[in-house]
């Protein structure tokens, strides 16, 4: 248990206690009464008033306890879920940085995604669509993804520049008539890998 839900599970648990002295006190009252009344016939009444007070405490207390370690198991999971969701939006937010700063890192990301989704559909006359500012970092480097998209399907590629796309980063490739196409664009990427993605990054966080 970590130590969040330890405060949580014995902030509650506290308040399960005096919930349950409290049930103890009243059972004791009215005990009390019944043996001030002089009547000794009722001593076992009495004692079963105690018996079933001290059973309904007991299990007060247990069920309070239970949610208590419920409840911060949830805390706990919603937490990390967050610390997840943070990390995949300042990688989104590296990623924006990177595309529009001119690294040649990005521009090698850039051509290998071109190159898959090209490869994917079998090559041929192509057409490759980008955001406006990437629009001449793919154009450099069309000729020689063509060349290798040819090699890899024995299929003469030619790679040609279609409409602006919104996007982040990244590309979708789609064939000359439109029929067929590949969207592998940074965000299209990060949505088919976010679950291994997120398995990955939690072992990274939480390990």
């Amino acid at each position: 248990m970590s130590s969040g839900e330890e405060n949580i599970v014995s902030n509650i648990r506290s308040e399960a206690q005096m919930k349950a002295d409290k049930i103890i006190s009243d059972a004791q009252q009215q005990a009390q009464i019944i043996s001030d009344d002089g009547a000794s016939n009722r001593e076992a009444e009495k004692q079963k008033i105690l018996d079933d007070a001290k059973k309904t405490s007991d299990m007060r207390y247990q069920q309070i306890i239970s949610e208590a370690k419920m409840k911060g198991r949830r805390l706990e999971l919603d937490a990390r879920e967050d610390l997840i969701d943070d990390s995949f939006n300042k990688a989104i937010e590296n990623i924006k940085g990177l595309s529009t700063s001119g690294d040649s890192t990005y521009t090698d990301s850039l051509e290998k995604i071109i190159t898959e989704a090209a490869i994917e559909l079998g090559g041929g006359d192509l057409i490759v669509q980008v955001n406006n500012e990437d629009k001449s970092k793919a154009q450099n480097i069309l000729d020689k993804i063509s060349q290798s998209v040819t090699s890899s399907t024995g299929n003469e590629t030619k790679i040609s520049i279609g409409d602006d796309i919104n996007t982040i980063g990244g590309a979708i490739l789609k064939t000359s008539n439109g029929d067929v196409e590949v969207n592998n664009t940074i965000e299209s990427r990060i949505s088919r890998y976010k679950k291994s993605l997120r398995l990955e990054v939690a072992n990274i966080l939480f390990k």
